[in-house]
């Protein structure tokens, strides 16, 4: 009797310890990156064929969240510049077939959360500042994941945190340039940046300094 009424405590541990957990509602922090799968027409399919982000997503782009005036929004470069943006309007920028925001964390771990802070200060010191078209680490000017990269770049001493890699616009099926790229940099007057140092947002989600997390 006394294994029996063991074995039924264990289970109901395991029940409870289990329903709790499934109770668990996903926490906000500063500092989280939100990677979404945005739709971009072409440019995004180019995006995604190059570079599949954590457990196979898809990404095409990536904001830093932050908490400015008790509010929560997402720093991030888009077309625009680069922009605060409130939160909830990020997620529901982008929407799966039930609803829900296309959209993954990736938290920095425990060891890095120090350098958070001052990313924000040196993400926020970039506002204003416009659109990186030309993929370009070398001008004043910032894409999605360059802003972030140079964020904790500069929080972390100079220092990389996130590592950059040689970008591709070539379809990997055929070898040449994706034809979206090849009249993209044409209209802008310059050669195609092949193999220049970057990151996207699916190489970023990929990076070991991140824990990924669903949204519940």
């Amino acid at each position: 009797m006394i294994g029996y009424r063991n074995i039924i405590f264990f289970i109901w541990v395991v029940f409870c310890c289990s329903s709790c957990e499934d109770a668990k509602e996903f926490t906000w922090k500063e500092g989280d990156i939100l990677f979404q799968d945005g739709d971009c027409g072409n440019f995004c399919e180019a995006i995604r064929k190059v570079t599949q982000g954590y457990q196979g997503r898809d990404f095409s782009h990536n904001g830093l969240l932050i908490k400015d005036e008790n509010e929560w929004k997402v720093l991030e470069a888009v077309g625009r510049g680069v922009v605060l943006t409130p939160l909830d309007e990020f997620l529901n920028r982008h929407l799966d077939s039930i609803g829900n925001p296309k959209v993954m964390v990736g938290r920095l771990n425990a060891q890095y959360q120090q350098l958070i802070p001052k990313a924000i200060r040196m993400g926020k010191g970039h506002l204003g500042k416009p659109y990186d078209h030309y993929f370009d680490f070398e001008n004043d000017a910032f894409y999605c994941s360059e802003l972030i990269y140079f964020a904790f770049k500069e929080a972390n001493e100079g220092s990389d945190l996130f590592l950059p890699k040689p970008m591709t616009y070539k379809d990997p099926d055929t070898g040449e340039l994706f034809g979206i790229w090849d009249q993209y940099f044409k209209e802008l007057g310059v050669e195609v940046p092949e193999g220049k140092p970057g990151l996207n947002p699916g190489g970023m989600s990929l990076e070991p300094v991140l824990q990924m997390f669903e949204i519940k």
